[in-house]
């Protein structure tokens, strides 16, 4: 294994792996998407019944980073995958606590979960290793779960929808990426709450790889900061991330690197208050056609957000609460 490329303190107790309670950053404060600012705007979010403006998801997958590399080490990297249910949302000035449960020496997967200080669960998931990733926290949740009739919100998205065609994506340290996501890489790893050394250009050539590799938390904007080609919710309508995925095959994702996105909607959902909508996203070599990384994401539209819900949910005979 290499030096180790993170000064995070892990604590080991009774099989269970802990990592410092951290103070996540928000950074989609100015997030626009359909011309409207996102749930991370803190008046919309509190319009919506929140306490504050959420932070992103997947910025609290860095807090499992050193606690998983220090079970699988480089290969992490190369080849992990972090599937996490989202239960509770994180607004700035909490402190969320990681923990990751130590698999035997046989197992190459193991359950995940973070917590904030009121002991309120953050999210739950697995981690695992690959290439050939065992099934994950999200792949057994939508196996369990059916495909509802009648969606409102996603009247128009079926299950098998994909992107009109691939597209090209890279990700530069001061690359801005726009409107979904108004910040850069540099950005990001000035406020990010674990830090490696081998994200950075200055130390790469020490690392594996000899290249400075993205954030997992980031591979999650490398693939929707742009328009995802798919018919989505209606709107104006705000929507948060529910469930999501990040599962490497043929790792690292390397900084300034050109991928392949291809994109389809895998799953349908709904829930008291919203319509989800789950969409796989392959990250290809577009010079090998090799699959490098897949990410899962259901996104969460609340219905209470979209103007015209009771009407069009009166046109298409769907009864309501």
């Amino acid at each position: 294994m290499a030096q180790l490329t993170f000064d995070t303190e892990i604590h080991e107790q009774d099989g269970v792996l802990t990592g410092p309670f951290r103070f996540p950053v928000q950074m989609l404060a100015e997030q626009e998407y359909g011309g409207h600012l996102s749930i991370h705007d803190d008046d919309q979010a509190q319009a919506l019944g929140f306490s504050g403006a959420p932070i992103e998801g997947p910025t609290h997958f860095s807090q499992f980073d050193p606690l998983l590399y220090k079970i699988w080490g480089d290969r992490w990297f190369e080849s992990g995958c972090i599937s996490s249910h989202f239960k509770n949302v994180v607004v700035e000035g909490e402190a969320v606590q990681a923990f990751v449960e130590l698999p035997t020496a046989s197992d190459n997967i193991t359950k995940i979960w973070a917590v904030k200080k009121s002991g309120e669960t953050v999210l739950e998931g697995t981690a695992s290793m690959g290439p050939d990733h065992p099934e994950t926290r999200l792949e057994a949740l939508m196996s369990a779960r059916g495909t509802p009739d009648n969606l409102v919100l996603l009247e128009h998205v079926k299950i098998g929808d994909q992107s009109a065609s691939p597209e090209a994506v890279t990700m530069g340290y001061d690359q801005h990426l726009g409107n979904s996501y108004p910040f850069t890489l540099a950005n990001k790893l000035d406020k990010i709450t674990e830090t490696c050394r081998w994200y950075f250009t200055e130390a790469a050539h020490a690392s594996p790889w000899g290249k400075a590799i993205i954030p997992i938390e980031m591979i999650s904007p490398l693939v929707t900061h742009t328009p995802n080609g798919l018919t989505g919710p209606k709107g104006p309508s705000i929507g948060l991330f529910a469930d999501l995925e990040i599962k490497i095959i043929k790792g690292p994702l390397f900084v300034g690197q050109v991928y392949q996105l291809e994109r389809a909607v895998v799953g349908l959902g709904e829930s008291a208050r919203t319509e989800s909508m789950w969409v796989k996203t392959l990250i290809k070599d577009p010079k090998t056609g090799d699959v490098i990384a897949t990410t899962l994401l259901n996104s969460a539209t609340l219905k209470q957000s979209y103007a015209h819900y009771s009407e069009d949910a009166k046109r298409l005979g769907k009864v309501t609460g």
